[in-house]
């Protein structure tokens, strides 16, 4: 339940390298606010809210040091030039309800040059500021549209085109790289060694060019392996099957006076011998068949009835359900399944189901530590070599090559109800 609930990262190139691009913008873009907020709008802050305090101050004591004739010419001045309004009218205002950090600072600045409390007052468009000077209560107004610097919006800013840049700039980078990868990956998974691929394009950087140079030697070797296999093995059980027939010519001319017994036992030897090199042979070969498209059920009932001993059949799909699939690789691979199951069991049940096969038997089962090893050729269970216990070893071989070729799917279970034995299925692509 763990393991469900657990939850999953991206699985692809493309996603993780954003993922990680991403994670590091954001921190990058953090660490670059909060540099620019200490060392750079920190400072400039305190040092504007600093000057602003001196300019009201010293427009104060200006404006008390002018004769009373030149003072509105001043106050016209500093409006004009400086947005200050400079009045000896008192005004009754609020005081400033929520201070900002840059007011409070202005506040505080001009609280250390006046020394005394100072209060900023709201107006309709102007902060003001209350400043005794020289027995006059001036009152100084300012525009409200100054406001403080805010660090979030540099960060989103900040954040956003980093993010933006970091998409791009990875979406560019790396597809160059998944490209070629996914090429590689979809030549490997549908590489089976029995048919010729196209080879991968040696271009690109070196490591990718590096890769696809090996993956082509690497596919070609493996094909001329297994084309050698089926020659050599082809070969071996021609050559091998001359002697057998002269050896059951020679058992045929024997006079009627040797032991039968003997003669019996050597029949049912050469047709061990000869069954074990038709199962070497087609192990070897594989499969080059087309696939085409069938009735399965039909098709299904058919490979049943070549059987001496009756398979139950179990339908979960139309009579008409056609599906495809290469027919002679099918037969195969069903009559492999279905004969282990009577040569291990007593009854077996064939289930057919949309694109998948089961094989239920009722014999011994199979652990699931062999349920892999059982595909290998010549695996035996008991480790026994005889024919009536087990054949040559190679059936479920085939069964898994041809699944292989044809990119099918075979494995094995436990039965459903829980009875002795094992379930086999096969699932189409």
């Amino acid at each position: 339940m763990a393991e469900r609930l657990r939850l999953r990262g991206p699985t692809s190139l493309l996603a993780r390298t954003n993922l990680i691009l991403a994670v590091s913008a954001v921190l990058i873009a953090a660490s670059a606010t909060i540099a620019m907020n200490a060392f750079v709008i920190d400072p400039i802050r305190v040092q504007s809210a600093d000057d602003e305090a001196a300019l009201l101050v010293l427009s104060a004591q200006t404006w008390v040091e002018l004769p009373p004739s030149a003072r509105p010419y001043f106050e016209l001045e500093m409006a004009e030039n400086h947005d200050l309004i400079i009045t000896e009218a008192k005004q009754d205002l609020p005081e400033v309800d929520a201070y900002s950090t840059y007011f409070d600072l202005l506040r505080r600045r001009l609280a250390e040059r006046l020394t005394l409390d100072v209060r900023l007052l709201q107006g309709d468009e102007l902060l003001w500021v209350e400043v005794p000077m020289g027995g006059f209560e001036l009152q100084l107004g300012f525009s409200a549209e100054r406001r403080d610097i805010q660090p979030l919006y540099v960060a989103i800013v900040i954040v956003g085109l980093g993010a933006a840049i970091v998409f791009f700039s990875s979406l560019f980078i790396v597809q160059r790289i998944a490209r070629p990868l996914v090429r590689v990956a979809d030549q490997a998974e549908h590489f089976r060694g029995a048919h010729e691929i196209e080879p991968l394009p040696e271009t690109g950087p070196r490591e990718l060019a590096s890769l696809a140079r090996n993956f082509n030697t690497m596919a070609q070797e493996i094909s001329g392996l297994l084309k050698n296999r089926t020659t050599l093995l082809a070969g071996i059980s021609h050559d091998l099957r001359t002697p057998l027939t002269r050896m059951r010519l020679a058992l045929a001319l024997l006079p009627e006076d040797v032991d039968q017994e003997l003669v019996k036992r050597f029949e049912r030897n050469l047709e061990s011998m000869d069954e074990l090199i038709g199962d070497a042979l087609r192990f070897a070969r594989g499969t080059h068949e087309v696939a085409q498209e069938i009735e399965l059920l039909p098709f299904v009932r058919e490979v049943l009835a070549s059987f001496d001993h009756p398979v139950n059949l179990c339908s979960h799909v139309a009579e008409i359900h056609r599906t495809t699939v290469a027919p002679s690789a099918f037969r195969r691979v069903l009559m492999n399944l279905v004969g282990n199951g009577l040569q291990h069991g007593g009854q077996v049940e064939v289930s057919v189901e949309q694109d998948v096969i089961r094989v239920v038997d009722d014999g011994p089962g199979i652990a699931p530590e062999h349920r892999e090893a059982v595909f290998q050729p010549f695996f035996r269970i008991d480790e026994s070599r005889s024919s009536t216990t087990g054949g040559s070893g190679l059936g479920l071989a085939i069964v898994q090559q041809l699944c292989q070729s044809h990119g099918w799917k075979v494995g094995i279970e436990d039965r459903p109800d829980g009875a002795p034995g094992a379930q086999f299925w096969l699932r189409f692509a």
